[in-house]
């Protein structure tokens, strides 16, 4: 029989799977606005699934969750409603650049940062131990891939000069300038994420004496950071409803296929995070250290692989695509290294 580890570590692969798949059906929603689909991602993905899941295996986390500690409650709506500007520029920057370089970028950055900061704050004596010691080189190696993967695509589109194909992809390009911003804003403030989700922990131990299992306890802390971080896309979405007088486009005919493909791009994202949350806890001490940076990296290979299926790099030069799949050699090496830090 498998061991708790080897489980643990096989989820955080299968919630990078899913996180580096989530964005796929964005490239057929032309069709709809960006902020048709946004809305709609944010409602089923940070509302109705994480309330779903409660209710359904847990219901009596409701009444723990109102008893739960004050101050790591606090933590959680805050560093939540911190990570919803960085969804929110995530998801506008997918739209100016395309799935491989903003998943590169955002997923890679949030992936250093968010395993780091877990490490500092928590348990900062591990550096000096072996575990501590294979996350700071699997962090490092991580880096250079992602310096190996911004340059290939920074060579893209310097190459491609606006010939890449954005076959149906919902929204539209930007800038290079304002689409890096939006993808290192996006990576910074995701790494908020994993960061409040490890220091909110005390919800979960909590939900444990309570007499839940490990799954529902980490479940309190999503919802909490889930909702609390869904109020800033959607009040954009809402003034871009505003600004565009768009909204009728939900009724419009042959709309149930753009509802399919949005409430698939939730259920993947909001997947991987319970997914990611199972894992934590069959990881060990550092679990949201090693489980972050594995489930990223391996989100951050699909997601390449992804753009390069859909033609994101048809139009680049060869040089560019020797710095990409080097970064990609760079990433499994990263991967493999952060999975024995344990």
């Amino acid at each position: 029989m498998m061991s708790t580890l080897a489980i643990g570590v096989l989820l955080a692969i299968l919630s990078g799977l899913m996180n580096g798949s989530f964005t796929f059906p964005m490239r057929f929603l032309g069709h709809w606005d960006w902020e048709h689909v946004w809305s709609l991602f944010i409602i089923i993905s940070c509302l109705l699934m994480p309330t779903t899941i409660i209710s359904i295996l847990a219901p009596k986390s409701w009444m723990v969750i109102v008893h739960a500690p004050v101050g790591a409650m606090l933590i959680a709506t805050v560093t939540g409603f911190a990570w919803g500007f960085g969804s929110l520029m995530f998801g506008q920057s997918v739209s100016a650049i395309g799935i491989s370089l903003a998943n590169t970028l955002v997923l890679a950055i949030s992936s250093a940062l968010g395993s780091l900061f877990p490490i500092l704050l928590l348990a900062p004596h591990q550096l000096y131990e072996s575990s501590g010691r294979k996350i700071l080189l699997g962090v490092a190696i991580e880096v250079v891939g992602i310096v190996f993967c911004g340059y290939a695509g920074l060579l893209r589109e310097k190459e491609a000069a606006g010939s890449g194909d954005r076959g149906n992809l919902v929204g539209h390009a930007r800038p290079l300038a304002v689409a890096l911003l939006l993808a290192i804003g996006s990576g910074v403030l995701s790494a908020v994420f994993n960061i409040g989700f490890s220091l909110a922990q005390p919800i979960a131990v909590y939900g444990r004496t309570a007499g839940l299992s490990a799954f529902a306890s980490t479940n309190l802390i999503w919802w909490i950071m889930l909702a609390a971080g869904s109020p800033a896309s959607l009040g954009f979405c809402l003034y871009l409803f505003a600004k565009n007088g768009n909204f009728a486009k939900f009724r419009a005919q042959g709309s149930s296929r753009l509802y399919s493909l949005s409430v698939l791009m939730a259920l993947l994202w909001g997947g991987s995070i319970f997914v990611y949350g199972a894992a934590v806890p069959m990881l060990g001490v550092l679990g949201t250290a090693i489980g972050w940076p594995l489930s990223l990296a391996t989100g951050l290979l699909l997601a390449n692989a992804i753009g390069i299926g859909l033609g994101e790099w048809r139009h680049a030069s060869r040089r560019a695509h020797g710095w990409m799949y080097g970064g990609i050699v760079i990433l499994l090496i990263a991967i493999v290294t952060l999975s024995r830090a344990s």
